[in-house]
């Protein structure tokens, strides 16, 4: 029976972390398929590190620490790991954060693809509904102008690069992971120049997004946005040098 690896980033998360988890592990699937998660936890204060330790001995979570907050790409490339460790070829990993921005209820539209062997990554869209309020549009012209600015450097046409939502094949892991060592939030375009590297075929579909505040624990600042320029640039001249090795 194939898996759904769910890896989920944990940062001082102490109000999300439960529900978030029990969301996921309620989540349904197509048929024939269980979900696992993998829980890394990022060097959170006491009141998240323990409710992960707590979360995890009640068992069906397989929980890596991090002794120091090293950053959400750290947290997701060590989770990627674990992952790839447990599962098996047919197998599929899947990032989600704590913090319910995100909706497990959607794991089944991101799997659907690759589970039909029509894609090697499904990316979530968190743009494909018309959107009310000020800040939303605010947000989603940020958003398009980094995607726009992906794409120009990737040569791939998606709608949302960074939406966190992102389902892999097992072997599409793993021919990216030696690509990724970003330590914080600029491993969202890295993942998406090493997939389009890679050439592995894409797919988005539709996902629900509610935003939490910076008042309410968003973490991702301003920096973080100007960090996806130059991630970019590297991962362009990546792909260059890979393409003439290649010939």
């Amino acid at each position: 029976m194939p898996t759904l690896h769910v890896v989920m980033p944990v940062f001082n998360e102490p109000a999300t972390l439960e529900p978030c988890v029990e969301r996921v592990r309620r989540a349904a699937l197509p048929a024939g398929w269980s979900v696992a998660i993998t829980l890394v936890d990022d060097g959170s204060t006491a009141a998240t590190a323990d409710l992960c330790a707590r979360l995890a001995h009640r068992g069906e979570i397989d929980l890596v620490t991090h002794p120091k907050n090293r950053g959400k790409g750290a947290a997701i490339r060590t989770g990627f790991a674990r992952a790839l460790e447990r599962s098996a070829a047919d197998d599929a990993i899947l990032v989600q954060d704590a913090d319910l921005e995100y909706d497990p209820a959607d794991f089944a539209a991101l799997l659907a693809p690759a589970a039909a062997g029509e894609a090697d990554v499904v990316l979530g869209n968190r743009w494909a509904t018309p959107l009310k309020g000020l800040k939303r549009l605010a947000h989603r012209m940020l958003n398009g102008f980094l995607t726009v600015s992906s794409n120009l450097m990737t040569g791939l046409r998606v709608q949302d690069m960074e939406c966190c939502l992102k389902l892999f094949t097992v072997p599409a892991m793993r021919t990216i992971l030696p690509d990724l060592d970003e330590e914080r939030f600029g491993i969202e375009p890295q993942i998406v120049a090493a997939v389009a590297r890679r050439r592995l075929r894409v797919r988005e579909v539709p996902v629900s997004y509610v935003p939490r505040s910076f008042e309410e624990g968003k973490k991702i600042r301003m920096k973080d946005g100007l960090r996806v320029f130059v991630v970019l640039w590297r991962e362009r001249g990546r792909t260059r040098r890979a393409r003439r090795a290649r010939g």
